[in-house]
């Protein structure tokens, strides 16, 4: 009677191994990720540090609301054109760079960088359309800008619908680099969906994120020195609060710009990527936007979203023929 007594001991002594062997590798494996999260932290922190002093000043600061944006003016053209970032561009005046560079021969060009995108501050102001379409324009009042046209990438198109409606008599015509259409709305995101993103650019994760990605710039033609200032402010800017804040407000702005058109007298160019990776609607989408505009042209390139950095030549040249009909 005594052997399965015995066995049963054994039975527990062995559980009991078991038991703890595994309980030794999960304090293991919850110290190395714990060791892993450390690390990520500390080289961001300390990364930071270094690229802030590194970190070379452009541009000039404009006060909207007690805060700084920051404006990036070249060219000496008789026309001005104002250029508008797409969502989540690190540091615009950087990035339109290839375009710039085609554009100041002939135009005055003014690059604002929003709050929260490029030097500019932040801000916890919402990320509304009317919110943003107002900084905009007292940031072109500040320097004595009243007549200009009016250039904008992916979401700047929605706020562009809401800004040419409002000040139809400084816009002089419309340019959109592949713009967004309020028909294509973006997905809804709940303020709630944005703390976790919060918590992963906060503990070092973004940076990370960049490194392990593509480098969007290669083989495009930016300098060294441009690149990496770009890659220093995609460091900084990335998943920042503000950025957040207009991602949340993207919904109900896209919503708004529904009962919006552009005026039939203004002169509208947009250049379209002639195959989107997502929807076969973008073009006809881009065609309704100008179906009445008494001067609408639409070019297809075959090229990204980001178009203008890939074809900066062929868009100035087109700019230039479109403007030079709407003297």
């Amino acid at each position: 009677m005594t052997e399965p007594a015995g066995k049963e001991v054994r039975n527990s002594t062995k559980t009991k191994r078991i038991l703890h062997i595994l309980l030794r590798v999960l304090v293991a494996v919850v110290i190395a990720i714990l060791l892993f999260i450390a690390i990520v932290y500390t080289v961001n922190k300390i990364s930071s540090h270094i690229e802030q002093n590194r970190m070379e000043q452009y541009g000039q600061h404009v006060s909207v609301n007690r805060k700084r944006m920051n404006v990036f003016i070249q060219g000496q053209g008789e026309e001005t054109v104002v250029i508008l970032p797409g969502y989540g561009t690190a540091a615009p005046a950087l990035d339109f760079k290839p375009l710039i560079s085609e554009l100041i021969p002939y135009y005055k060009v003014i690059v604002i960088e929003p709050f929260g995108y490029g030097l500019s501050d932040q801000t916890q102001k919402e990320r509304s359309t009317a919110n943003i379409v107002s900084e905009i324009h007292e940031v072109l009042q500040h320097l004595h800008v009243d007549r200009y046209i009016l250039m904008g990438h992916s979401i700047s198109g929605i706020y562009s619908l809401d800004y040419v409606n409002q000040y139809p008599n400084e816009v002089k015509a419309f340019i959109g680099l592949d713009s967004s259409v309020p028909s294509l709305s973006e997905q809804k995101i709940d303020s709630s969906e944005i703390e976790p993103i919060k918590w992963f650019r906060n503990l070092g994760f973004a940076r990370l994120q960049l490194k392990l990605g593509a480098d969007p710039y290669d083989g495009l033609p930016y300098d060294e020195q441009t690149k990496e200032r770009l890659n220093i402010l995609r460091y900084k800017n990335m998943y920042n609060t503000t950025q957040l804040n207009e991602a949340v407000s993207m919904y109900s702005n896209f919503k708004a710009a529904e009962q919006l058109t552009f005026p039939s007298n203004l002169p509208v160019l947009f250049f379209v990527q002639a195959d989107h990776p997502v929807t076969d609607r973008w073009i006809p989408e881009h065609e309704k936007q100008i179906e009445k505009s008494v001067h609408g042209e639409m070019v297809l390139l075959e090229a990204g979203h980001y178009l203008y950095r890939s074809h900066p030549k062929e868009i100035s040249e087109k700019i230039r023929d479109f403007t030079g009909k709407i003297k």
